[in-house]
């Protein structure tokens, strides 16, 4: 039998809006929930080999895997296969779980009986909507409040890997090459681009793109093709990232740098230029999620292909490794 604490695999983390918890999903369906209290701050007298672990790991339903996470002030947000999920913060950091508060379906064709899976979600900054990239090429918003189905964003051709927004503006990456543009308050791609037709391709990677962000002025996204780092404006790739990894599958910005990893020793920070700042030495092969924070303190953590999941408190190096497992 397959050991899970020896063969896990994390794709999404999110921390708790009160910023005292660590969540984490597994590809075996299970929700690690890490105090981070006890994590950064260990009592000498009651110090044991279990404070790195999960104060709770809840399972859900068939065990189906958690393809990603998102936090809101009143839930926790859960994408798996077919289906979006919302839990009360209070059961989740109790032993008290048991059924989610709301659950969306995502459509599916009544031709066939797949259902798709929940790559990649994005809530807009009011809480009001929610945006969920989907195995089946499309990107559908729901209400937050009722799961009402909003509209559907066509365009890809492949499965999407990425979706993420800035105000009224969503932009999308998948397994077909494209990043798509999107005004949300349409259903139709207002631009698109093509990284593995660019100085950024890497033809023995293919084209597919795994991760992509929005800012103010820029976009960053990587896959097959490079790392790279284009204008907003005039779609120009202005930066091509000279790390050596196998494939990007996170990519964001932070402050005035660029946080991106997947297929690599390492997970990298760089300047809008090119330079590497940091880089920082993980357990994982592959990076599937890095999410950091601020506040109330600094907090960078880093989870992919293994069951240890990396913590930094400075950005700079690896303070910590937590483990999945009871």
């Amino acid at each position: 039998m397959l050991d899970k604490n020896l063969y896990n695999t994390v794709l999404c983390q999110t921390f708790s809006p009160c910023g005292k918890y660590l969540i984490a999903g597994s590809i075996y369906g299970q929700l690690a929930v890490f105090d981070l209290d006890r994590v950064l701050n260990p009592i000498l007298e009651l110090f044991s080999a279990e404070y790195n672990k999960p104060k709770y790991i809840h399972e859900l339903e068939n065990e189906v895997q958690i393809c990603s996470l998102l936090t809101s002030q009143k839930f926790l947000i859960v994408g798996t296969i077919g289906e979006i999920t919302g839990w009360d913060w209070k059961s989740l950091v109790s032993n008290k779980f048991n059924k989610p508060s709301w659950i969306i379906k995502v459509p599916f064709k009544k031709s066939g009986l797949e259902l798709w899976d929940v790559n990649s979600m994005w809530l807009s900054e009011d809480e009001s909507k929610l945006y969920a990239g989907c195995g089946d090429n499309n990107i559908y918003s729901f209400s937050l409040e009722g799961g009402k189905l909003i509209s559907v964003y066509e365009g890809h051709n492949d499965y999407i890997h990425c979706v993420h927004g800035k105000g009224k503006h969503l932009i999308s990456a998948g397994e077909d090459g494209f990043v798509k543009l999107w005004d949300s308050r349409t259903p139709s791609a207002q631009n698109s681009m093509e990284p593995h037709n660019s100085k950024a391709s890497r033809p023995d990677l293919g084209k597919w793109v795994g991760a992509v962000a929005l800012g103010d002025d820029w976009i960053v996204c990587g896959g097959g093709p490079r790392l790279s780092l284009w204008h907003l404006r005039s779609l120009d790739a202005v930066t091509v990232f000279d790390i050596p990894d196998h494939g990007i599958h996170v990519a964001q910005f932070h402050e005035d740098c660029v946080v991106a990893g997947g297929s690599a020793k390492f997970l990298y920070q760089l300047t809008y230029s090119g330079e590497v700042k940091v880089e920082l030495p993980i357990s994982a092969t592959t990076v599937y999620s890095a999410i950091l924070r601020t506040t109330p303190n600094k907090l960078l953590t880093i989870a992919g292909s293994s069951p240890d999941i990396d913590l930094c408190t400075t950005f700079n190096y690896r303070d910590q490794v937590l483990h999945f497992r009871q």
